[in-house]
């Protein structure tokens, strides 16, 4: 095992717990379909935080398997990763918890987890700027992912700022899309693994 290998792996693992949140709060939240209302805005901001999960995940592998493992490097990959979880975890409510209906646990909870979400990527792109520095074409990539946090800062703020349902639907339905469409393309198109068009569009995020 590579020390980038070791790295991920813990880095990954974190992360993963963060999905299996999701997925466990999606599972409870089936299963009381009929006590409790399945919200819509609830379903769209878990797959929102799933897919910049598993964004954010790749874009580690993209950006920092050239770098030599170091303990800041597992410190910040774990901060990151704890910020996700903790958003991860408010998405749906816990079993304990009282809410009618899922929508009224969105409209209590998405400012937060939006905003830890922004905190993720603040932090994120932070690390993949210095870590793009000394490499080629990392001027290309740095300036590539500054549009793309520019773009993800105007979406997501926008569903922290608005109380329109419709508009927050559009936000998060927008980057959803983006989101899709990047899948879609690298798998039917995809770019040469260490060409600077692979890098970038592997993280759509920041």
């Amino acid at each position: 095992m590579s020390a980038f290998e070791f790295f991920f792996s813990f880095y990954g693992l974190v992360l993963g717990l963060s999905v299996a949140v999701l997925a466990t709060g999606a599972a409870r939240a089936f299963k009381h379909r009929k006590t409790v209302r399945v919200g819509w805005l609830t379903l769209l901001l878990a797959t929102f935080v799933a897919l910049d999960i598993a964004t954010f995940w790749d874009a580690a592998w993209v950006n920092f398997r050239h770098l030599p493992y170091s303990y800041g490097l597992l410190v910040g990959g774990l901060v990151v990763a704890v910020v996700y979880f903790i958003a991860a975890s408010l998405v749906f409510p816990e079993a304990e918890d009282t809410s009618a209906s899922l929508d009224d646990h969105f409209w209590a909870n998405r400012r937060t987890v939006l905003t830890l979400l922004i905190v993720a990527n603040l932090l994120g792109v932070s690390a993949q700027f210095a870590a793009n520095l000394t490499r080629e074409n990392g001027a290309m990539l740095i300036g590539l992912y500054a549009v793309n946090l520019t773009i993800y800062l105007v979406l997501v703020g926008l569903a922290i700022w608005t109380k329109r349902r419709w508009l927050i639907a559009v936000a998060l339905g927008l980057h959803i899309a983006l989101y899709a469409y990047i899948a879609v393309h690298t798998v039917l198109w995809p770019a040469p693994p260490e060409s600077p068009l692979a890098q970038a569009t592997a993280e759509t995020s920041e």
